[in-house]
């Protein structure tokens, strides 16, 4: 499935999908300094589009903005505005949404300043990011040979263009070795995170999850804590080793891109039974129902246009 549509909204314009180009000597395009958002929009039942965690989302993306040091030309309002107005425009009930903001052209090398910023928000249709076999079955991991970045290096909180280099090659490592995905350690061999998802495991009746000091603390992963938390089961934020993972009962992964993804398997060892477990099925039932507005008490994050 490709990432086509009819528009892309730039910088306060609705652009045609084949006219919204960016000269080849974009700043961003270079140095790799933008900051964007991976936000799901999902039917509601009735052929209308409900993002999850709207403003969650806008609001990392500012703030990541803000951590990089990039002027922010539009606000909260302008930018909720535009990531339901893609969906209108493009007629899409279910759909992928990107907000990017990047620096253009005009000074060249690292200490340039003066650069434009500039803001779109693309859609597309796009399924289960891991298959729909994943999401069924589990995926195989390996833990990478990349470690997570320090964060003194790069900042975790932001979700930066250049910092996915280090996703890209740790996730071009596990699937040349045969796996679906990368467990990633931090510089201490302490787990982090997948390469664009957080991590959990189930140990008897409790769940653990890295703390965010060395991550992303994603969006998902806060859902995933307050579905545990009103289901009554115990959660906990604490540093992980891999081999945690080996002797789970379960372990899952989540993201805005791979929802909630039961984790088979970890370097070649079974987690658990080698399938999905209880708390993983339960959490992903409640969340996938959730984000299409079927669940009352978290009705309350889904945003609707209009």
């Amino acid at each position: 499935m490709g990432i086509e549509s009819e528009w892309i909204w730039m910088d306060g314009e609705w652009v045609a999908f084949d006219d919204a180009k960016v000269h080849v000597l974009s700043h961003t395009l270079h140095y790799g300094l933008g900051a964007f958002e991976g936000i799901r929009a999902y039917d509601q039942g009735d052929g209308r589009p409900g993002i999850w965690r709207l403003d969650d989302h806008v609001e990392r993306l500012l703030h990541s903005m803000r951590m990089m040091r990039m002027p922010t030309p539009y606000d909260l309002d302008a930018l909720r505005a535009a990531c339901l107005g893609v969906l209108v425009k493009n007629r899409f009930s279910s759909a992928y949404v990107r907000p990017l903001a990047f620096l253009g052209s005009g000074s060249m090398g690292l200490g340039a300043r003066d650069n434009p910023v500039h803001v779109m928000v693309a859609a597309w249709n796009w399924g289960a990011y891991m298959g729909e076999d994943g999401l069924a079955n589990g995926v195989r991991l390996r833990t990478s040979s990349f470690a997570r970045n320090h964060p003194n290096a790069a900042l975790p909180r932001a979700k930066v263009v250049g910092h996915y280099v280090n996703s890209v090659l740790a996730r071009y490592e596990a699937n040349d070795d045969g796996f679906d995905e990368a467990l990633m350690l931090d510089t201490n061999g302490l787990v982090a995170e997948g390469t664009g998802e957080n991590v959990f495991v189930v140990s008897g009746d409790v769940v653990t999850t890295p703390p965010a000091t060395n991550i992303l603390p994603g969006i998902t992963r806060a859902s995933v804590m307050e579905i545990l938390a009103h289901e009554g089961i115990a959660v906990r934020e604490q540093v992980l080793t891999r081999d945690a993972f080996y002797t789970a009962d379960e372990a899952f992964m989540c993201g805005t891109a791979a929802e909630v993804t039961p984790i088979a398997s970890l370097d070649r060892r079974d987690i658990g039974t080698g399938s999905p477990g209880p708390v993983t099925k339960r959490v992903q039932a409640i969340y996938t129902q959730a984000v299409r507005g079927q669940v009352a008490w978290l009705r309350h994050h889904v945003t609707t246009p209009g």
